[in-house]
């Protein structure tokens, strides 16, 4: 109930704090939709030269593009972790978030939270039913748990490697690091992995497993059975990379020596 209050209070300054600037708000909704836009146009683009990519069709990869969006836009709202290098390590906030005593990470994401980002949700799950309403898929009563169930886990695929990267800002002073790579990196998710060379199908599904956010998970909805097996592996690797994230952020915790003068 602790925290459940803290997040209760967060929202509150947070939504304070946005109907004092509400342009800002709506710019950052209106951005956040062009991108999305654009990701869609580009499918087409690649489709209006093909019928089929690696043997999925326009429909399928739209269906993708529409799942890899739900748990993307979940990670956004309460995964913060952009400027934490910058922010908490640089400027030395990090000092004042340890002597709270809410879990340090925890505080990290409340201060850092974002619920436009859940808009892309909504848009996802929207693309879904488009999409699926094209491949003629029909809804079965298992879809929606399971898909509650692997959205979550995709959404803790994210933070557990996105804590484990940013717990190496605790070693460096460097302002970003190389996060910026990776949220170039993940969007390989959303496209087939049957596309890429085995190296790189390689990296998105056991080293940076990104293709658990969007291909292998939404393949379970679209009755593609030759990776049905990867599908329901998605909450495994939620477990072992949370495991990871966190242990790296703790350990990053206890290196941290503050930021001197």
């Amino acid at each position: 109930m602790y925290y459940i209050g803290l997040v209760i209070e967060y929202l509150k300054n947070y939504m304070k704090t946005r109907l004092t600037y509400r342009a800002d708000f709506w710019v950052e909704v209106i951005s956040d939709l062009l991108l999305q836009v654009s990701n869609l146009i580009f499918i087409f683009v690649v489709f209006g030269h093909t019928d089929t990519l690696g043997g999925w069709s326009e429909a399928e990869v739209v269906f993708v593009y529409g799942f890899f969006m739900v748990p993307f836009g979940l990670f956004s709202c309460f995964v913060n972790l952009w400027n934490f290098s910058d922010r908490y390590i640089v400027k030395g906030e990090m000092d004042r978030i340890l002597t709270r005593p809410a879990y340090n990470l925890f505080q990290i994401f409340l201060e850092n939270i974002d619920p436009p980002g859940l808009i892309g949700s909504v848009i996802g799950l929207v693309i879904m039913v488009i999409s699926g309403g094209q491949l003629g898929l029909e809804l079965l009563w298992w879809h929606i748990p399971v898909l509650l169930l692997f959205a979550l886990s995709a959404t803790l695929i994210y933070t557990g490697i996105y804590i484990t990267l940013t717990s190496l800002s605790f070693y460096s002073d460097s302002p970003t690091g190389i996060i910026p790579l990776l949220y170039n990196i993940q969007n390989y998710g959303r496209y087939p992995v049957t596309i890429y060379n085995r190296a790189i199908q390689f990296l998105l599904t056991w080293i940076l497993p990104f293709a658990f956010v969007g291909i292998y998970p939404a393949s379970l909805f679209l009755g593609r059975t030759e990776m049905t097996h990867m599908a329901w592996l998605t909450p495994v690797m939620a477990a072992i990379f949370l495991t990871i994230g966190l242990t790296s952020w703790n350990l990053g915790v206890k290196k941290y020596r503050g930021a001197g003068s």
